[in-house]
């Protein structure tokens, strides 16, 4: 990128100053404010803080779930982290982050090659030929006796071991590649609980590799929720669809009707769990033995339990968002 060059007029620079290489986000997550009245004040704080900091970038999105909030990028997770606190901190805004993401190169079935930082935006699956994901190189530094439970960690989370170096008597530093999008987490907090806390670790982008990946989403009643989509690979993808079920099933109020939760890949249900319905008994106030009219009531209320389900929508409250995002 090229600017302008201030220089002295009684003892001008020859030439202009040459340009530089813009920084590009590598971690992307939405924010949007809990109450959706406060979305000016937040788009007046994230202008601010992107006029100090050229790395930090966003784009106002909108989300069938959230509402109207912003799609921001940042350097790694720090700066993410960052972000969010000075939101919190210096402009009293009460936001919802979701879960972090990474930018996928997506090759389609008709030669281009995409970048797609949301979930939400990966093509079809017949369009695709191929995802690749961000990889990066890690040092991780930890005490010799903890080698071996940093290397069954590094295998969990996809890496690759490229070697060992030995700093001193008593700690080693771990050369390896791991997935971008598998060290957005928890990574760093694994290896300090099992370090006791004298591990640590860093970390530089290595380019792109492929992958079997899938975009897996989460359906409430047949209707998909675009907050909680996200791209998972697909040998943990059942096991993930599961858990984010299950935590769903938690949080959401029963209705008066069941309320089916699915996690799908494609028109594919790997899970599924129910919300049982609220019941009422009708029949209460009917004395005596007549079970034909037990009968009718209960069928009347099921074909109106039925009937509310095909046209009800679930709202489902920010706490159930708030909730699932944190296990994600």
């Amino acid at each position: 990128k090229i600017g302008d060059t201030i220089t002295d007029a009684r003892n001008s620079a020859r030439e202009p100053l040459p340009g530089f290489q813009e920084i590009h986000p590598m971690v992307f997550s939405g924010i949007y404010p809990i109450n959706t009245g406060d979305f000016e004040h937040l788009k007046t704080a994230i202008g601010k803080l992107r006029l100090n900091d050229s790395a930090f970038i966003y784009t106002p999105e909108s989300s069938v779930a959230l509402g109207f909030g912003f799609r921001c990028g940042f350097l790694g997770l720090l700066h993410m982290e960052i972000i969010q606190e000075r939101l919190r901190r210096e402009y009293n805004m009460d936001i919802i982050a979701t879960s972090p993401s990474v930018v996928y190169e997506i090759e389609t079935t008709r030669g281009e090659t995409v970048l797609i930082d949301n979930p939400a935006h990966l093509p079809d699956p017949s369009l695709i030929e191929e995802i690749r994901e961000p990889i990066v190189k890690a040092y991780v530094l930890c005490p010799n006796e903890n080698i071996g439970d940093i290397l069954q960690l590094i295998l969990e989370k996809r890496g690759q071991m490229d070697h060992t170096e030995t700093l001193d008597a008593r700690r080693v530093m771990l050369h390896c590649e791991l997935p971008l999008n598998e060290i957005l987490v928890d990574f760093n907090d694994k290896i300090k609980s099992i370090t006791r806390g004298y591990g640590s670790m860093d970390y530089e982008h290595s380019g792109y590799r492929a992958a079997r990946l899938v975009k897996l989403d989460l359906l409430v009643n047949g209707e998909p929720v675009d907050a909680f989509s996200t791209i998972v690979h697909k040998d943990r993808a059942e096991g993930r669809g599961r858990q984010l079920a299950a935590k769903l099933k938690e949080v959401i109020p029963r209705q008066l009707y069941q309320v089916a939760i699915q996690a799908a890949i494609g028109g594919k249900i790997i899970a599924r769990e129910s919300v049982s319905a609220l019941r009422k008994n009708v029949t209460a106030k009917c004395y005596g033995g007549d079970i034909t009219r037990k009968r009718k009531l209960l069928e009347k209320q099921k074909e109106g339990k039925k009937r509310m389900k095909s046209i009800g929508r679930i709202n489902i409250p920010q706490e159930a968002f708030i909730e699932v995002l944190k296990a994600q």
